[in-house]
């Protein structure tokens, strides 16, 4: 207990001096050492290589799990050097949810048959979010905490131990220039000068040890740099495998929705003067992704009412409702009441009274016949 007192009164001393000697030179009553050049730029090289890898590891955290409480959970179980328990993710939840649902409809029945192969193919999309979550942590968020933890803690170990050899080195400078001081009042060559300046020697090699031992270890900032590099070509990969896979399950799933047949009500016949609404496919589903054949050709109309009172040549278009459309696919016309198309040029597009809702009225100059919507993006 003696020893333990001993030495907090110790620490404390020490403690207070160190203030002191901060305070001091802040004041400029006192000589500082300083550092050279090169260590100065290792030393600011360093602490911006931890300051933005730390900001990294932050927020690559946050983009691969949103939740704060799912991190914390986490974070626990490191510090705890457990094995984190398997997560489901949002997908593979939602997949689950709607397959259940279909349960409950009737799988028989076509919203649950559509609800059982949507629901299959957000568990695949659950299944690669996954994979590349557990390829992210170990090939990038690992590296960066390894960092953080391991080699910057040292670092830092070494770097104030370095401050501490400075500042004993000055306190040695400072000691021998008052026995000299003293020396010179006295006109005696006093034993306190020679134990200054042996104190000095001794005080400056360990400095300059130190300053030699936190230098190599900012050196290796460099190779780190290195490391990281790769870990971070290997996240890209892990990224653009994981959106090639999601964009492969979304089409495998258009085709298997498209092979269903089912056909939907035309918003556009509902409701000719909303904008802004698109009756055909989206240009970012259809325009920007590789790969997207045209959708089928759709039924010619059978309503009666259609096929004995509508005649193409004596349409004429209303008032109000006319909208401009975008074709996107290559169309032939099955028969003269039809109009034939070319992708990406612009129609004048409308509906009349008792056309069926997957077809429009078109017309390009003279010409006129009807069109599918599903060839066609409305703009406003």
């Amino acid at each position: 207990m003696d020893f333990n007192v001993k030495k907090l009164a110790s620490d404390a001393g020490v403690f207070f001096t160190r203030a002191v000697q901060y305070t001091e030179e802040k004041l400029g009553q006192a000589e500082k050492t300083e550092l050279d050049a090169h260590l100065e730029n290792l030393i600011a090289r360093g602490d911006c290589t931890k300051n933005w890898t730390e900001k990294i590891f932050r927020q690559t955290e946050v983009l691969l799990q949103p939740n704060p409480s799912a991190r914390i959970e986490e974070f626990f179980y490191e510090k705890l050097d457990r094995k984190i328990p398997s997560r489901t993710t949002n997908a593979e939840l939602l997949g689950q949810y709607m397959q259940d649902a279909a349960k409950e409809f009737g799988p028989g029945t076509p919203y649950g048959c559509t609800l059982i192969t949507v629901g299959e193919f957000q568990r695949r999309l659950g299944g690669a979010e996954r994979e590349f979550l557990q390829m992210s942590a170990i090939n990038f968020l690992t590296p960066l905490r390894n960092f953080l933890e391991g080699d910057w803690k040292t670092i830092s170990k070494e770097r104030r131990l370095l401050e501490n050899r400075r500042l004993d080195l000055d306190v040695c400078k400072a000691r021998l220039k008052k026995a000299k001081l003293a020396e010179a009042k006295a006109a005696l060559w006093s034993e306190e000068v020679d134990k200054a300046e042996h104190e000095l020697r001794v005080a400056q090699t360990e400095f300059d040890r130190q300053a030699e031992v936190t230098r190599l270890l900012l050196e290796g900032i460099s190779s780190t740099h290195v490391n990281h590099l790769r870990c971070l070509h290997e996240f890209v990969e892990a990224q653009a495998a994981y959106y090639a896979q999601c964009h492969k399950h979304m089409q495998d799933l258009q085709k298997e929705l498209s092979r269903c047949g089912l056909q939907f009500p035309n918003a556009f016949a509902v409701n000719a003067s909303t904008s802004g609404v698109s009756a055909g496919p989206s240009p970012l589903s259809t325009a920007t992704l590789p790969e997207v054949s045209p959708p089928s050709r759709p039924p010619n109309p059978s309503n009666a009412l259609e096929s004995s009172t509508l005649k193409i040549e004596e349409v004429k278009p209303p008032a109000t409702g006319t909208r401009k459309a975008k074709v996107l696919y290559d169309y032939d016309a099955a028969d003269t009441s039809e109009l034939s198309l070319l992708a990406d040029e612009l129609i004048t597009v409308y509906t009349v009274p008792g056309m069926d809702p997957d077809w429009l009225v078109g017309e390009r100059g003279n010409q006129k016949g009807k069109v599918p919507v599903t060839y066609l993006e409305l703009l406003s």
